[in-house]
């Protein structure tokens, strides 16, 4: 009974002395443990004489018991002492800034995108998708353009078989469009086009455009005009002039090609107009009732309309003084960075 009284002495101390969690493991693990001193006390009973076993079993057990329920008190305690240690040692002031965290903002072609579709969407057009990859009917027979035509040979367009490209414009969509609705139509078109082009600063085989399509009664040359007049000021400022130039597009009679007062000079003459005072942005004309033959339901001597496109590089190349197409796509943070205050 003197080894037990010792053992249970023995194991308070070490447990009381104990100032840590892991201190109070070792203590553990020295009177408990598979080799602890009690442990080893009461594996040596079974070597007693039996009229001993007894009681030396049950004043053993007893000391475990108070051992035991020491140990878990004296854990809680020391639990919640380095709980509060660390509480204050990992206090964080609510108040201190915190960690500035980098914003990011639409690439500089996506936020040009935004402000044209914005300006039309205001004008109550909608905006219409379709395929990249596109039906050589839709990107150049319904659009009245001859096989003969230079764009149908293999250096203006990507062919994937004989009725399969890759769409040299959006100017398909148009036509999906009045095929799925009656008129009127009032669209926008966005979206990447492919041209097998040497790249050099204005050129890409790869860019983005978005083309437009008002289909109504009554539509006439003054309406696209005064369209475009309007789309300019907003997109290059309220003073913006707007001149139209005879040109020839297969799916417009008559074609013309836009041009706008330089946003820089004023019309005097700058590096940006090639000394010129205005500026070409993009190419528009009355639809050829020709096209209107390839639908049904459209009637070109009950409506008329006018199509117009751009490339949306060369909008942001205006617009932003940028002087080659290849920053658009070279994923230079440096350049990128330049147009975070615009997306805001």
């Amino acid at each position: 009974m003197d080894e037990a009284a010792t053992l249970e002495r023995d194991g308070r101390d070490r447990i009381e002395a104990a100032t840590t969690s892991e201190q109070l493991e070792e203590a553990r693990v020295a009177i408990l443990g598979r080799s602890g001193a009690l442990t080893l006390a009461l594996r040596a009973v079974g070597g007693l004489p039996p009229d001993q076993r007894g009681a030396r079993g049950q004043e053993l057990n007893r000391v475990r018991q108070a051992l035991e329920q020491l140990l878990a008190e004296r854990h809680e305690a020391l639990a919640a002492v380095e709980l509060e240690a660390r509480l204050r040692t990992d206090a964080v002031d609510v108040t201190l800034p915190g960690a500035l965290v980098p914003r990011g903002v639409p690439h500089v072609i996506s936020q040009t995108q935004r402000e044209i579709e914005d300006v039309f969407v205001g004008l109550g057009y909608r905006i219409a998708e379709g395929p990249e990859v596109e039906l050589a009917h839709y990107n150049f027979t319904a659009l009245n353009t001859p096989e003969d035509h230079p764009s149908w040979s293999p250096s203006d367009t990507f062919w994937i078989d004989d009725e399969v490209c890759l769409r040299t414009q959006t100017s398909p969509v148009q036509v999906r469009s009045m095929e799925a609705q009656p008129p009127p139509v009032y669209i926008i078109c966005p979206g990447r086009v492919y041209r097998p082009e040497a790249d050099d600063a204005t050129h890409s085989s790869m860019f983005q455009q978005v083309e437009g399509l008002a289909v109504d009664r009554g539509i006439t040359l003054a309406d696209l005009k005064g369209t475009l007049e309007h789309f300019a000021r907003e997109i290059f400022g309220a003073d913006r002039r707007v001149r139209l130039r005879s040109h020839f597009f297969p799916f417009t009679e008559p074609s013309v090609e836009l041009d706008i007062s330089c946003f820089l000079c004023g019309g005097s003459g700058c590096r940006v107009c090639k000394h010129e005072g205005w500026i070409e942005i993009l190419g528009a004309g009355m639809v050829d009732p020709n096209v209107y033959g390839y639908v049904r339901g459209y009637d070109p001597s009950e409506v008329s309309g006018f199509a117009f496109g751009m490339g949306i590089e060369r909008i942001a190349m205006l617009k932003y003084g940028i002087t080659h197409v290849r920053s658009f796509y070279d994923d230079d943070l440096r350049f990128l960075e330049q147009f975070a205050g615009a997306a805001r």
